[in-house]
């Protein structure tokens, strides 16, 4: 899938003024003409990483004062370097793929309604003339005349994460973590169409695939992002064999998430909603992975635990009220390094959702990559612990109560 080379230039040209260099043909996926998904180890910088990422940052996808906007991926790239923590810096222990491929249409539809897929094409001529459309009736998420192939190359970058992180696993017993530093987000992306700033979901393309090229038949969900991941939710309510649970804000976009809502028919019991009270923050999140997330994902036993991550329950985010840190964020990238280890031969990947503030999002994503390194925690460094106020912890208990008891934990 090659972009008209007019295109590719324009692109080019908007991510120099952005300071941010892109690398056609090897990072993004845009020269590639065949699809070739076998990955090997012969490469001993991937198979003897301790962390893989993959950049896509959908440059074009782009709408002035947006918060979800083409900046975030960037600042992201622009903080593992200040802090060393890429493949330049750490060379043997962090790898970035490059060479990764765009989903197909057979990835997507393992999720969304062809009908949705196809004519999110075809709406591209659209977005040429009017060089902007909104794709989602309900809101927010806009389309650019390059959305439909960046959104390709997001999911394709997640793709080739559990590839590799599941060949490694296969000669490695502490095989590295991915993440998938994409754009647009993915997590509110409906079966049958677009939402809340997600075009198609990549967590959800991705945990298909695990199953249907690897045999990873059981996969355990993780998502942490403020908002309630409702497309990833509903694309497997009624799943037995991918546990999806969700950590958020009660009352925030989109309104869904509630602790009654377990899975319908034999997905029954395998969807969990923690809807946490504005405030909560790093005690409520330490009391909710120790009581629920450990004891639930040790009773599902996964073949492999996917993350969407997003940093936008962090208390600088602008599109929350929660009190999570940039301390939060390494927590959870430790423990959950951890439970894959224990559970699954280690093979885990996180994929970028939310986060809006762009140091707190770049800061708790670089600290994450530190975690995965087993290296200390800056976080010292960049939360100020004097601005928090009390977390709600009573009402955290109750909730935490509540869930234990519906799930039998």
């Amino acid at each position: 899938m090659e972009l008209p080379a007019a295109l590719a230039r324009n692109l080019v040209s908007q991510a120099v003024k952005q300071g941010f260099k892109m690398k056609f043909g090897c990072g993004y996926g845009l020269n590639n003409r065949v699809i070739n998904r076998a990955v090997r180890c012969n490469s001993r910088d991937l198979c003897d990483a301790r962390v893989l990422y993959c950049v896509a940052p959908a440059m074009g996808h782009n709408k002035d004062s947006h918060p979800e906007s083409n900046l975030r991926v960037p600042a992201i790239v622009d903080a593992l370097e200040r802090m060393e923590l890429n493949t330049k810096h750490r060379r043997s222990e962090v790898y970035e793929i490059q060479d990764f491929h765009p989903a197909t249409m057979d990835d997507i539809a393992s999720v969304h309604a062809r009908a949705y897929v196809s004519g999110l094409e075809k709406a591209m001529s659209k977005a040429s003339d009017e060089g902007l459309i909104f794709i989602d009736g309900s809101g927010p998420t806009y389309a650019t005349p390059t959305t439909f192939q960046e959104s390709l190359i997001a999911a394709g970058a997640g793709i080739s994460l559990v590839d590799s992180v599941v060949t490694a696993s296969s000669t490695n017993l502490n095989p590295p973590i991915g993440f998938a530093l994409i754009r647009p987000p993915g997590h509110h992306a409906v079966p049958d169409g677009p939402m809340g700033f997600c075009v198609f979901g990549n967590i959800a393309v991705a945990a298909r695939h695990a199953q249907r090229v690897h045999g990873l038949k059981r996969v355990f969900i993780i998502d942490f992002d403020v908002h309630h991941g409702n497309g990833t939710c509903d694309a497997f309510y009624d799943d037995p064999d991918i546990f999806f649970l969700s950590t958020h804000q009660v009352g925030s976009y989109p309104g869904t998430g509630k602790i009654e809502q377990v899975g319908q028919g034999s997905g029954e019991g395998t969807t969990l909603n923690i809807p946490l009270p504005g405030g909560s923050g790093d005690i409520s999140m330490r009391s909710v992975f120790d009581e629920v997330i450990v004891p639930c994902a040790q009773r599902f036993k996964p073949d492999i635990i996917l993350v969407s991550a997003g940093y936008d329950a962090h208390v600088l985010d602008p599109l929350a009220g929660l009190q999570f840190t940039t301390a939060t964020y390494y927590m959870l990238a430790s423990n959950i390094k951890q439970l894959a280890k224990e559970l699954c031969g280690g093979r885990c990947v996180f994929f970028l959702e939310g986060g809006y503030n762009l140091q707190s999002l770049s800061n708790s994503v670089a600290d994450s990559f530190r975690a995965f390194l087993s290296e200390p925690s800056m976080a010292s460094q960049f939360d100020n612990l004097a601005a928090l106020y009390e977390e709600p912890l009573s009402k955290v208990k109750q909730v935490i109560q509540k869930v234990k008891y519906i799930h039998s934990l």
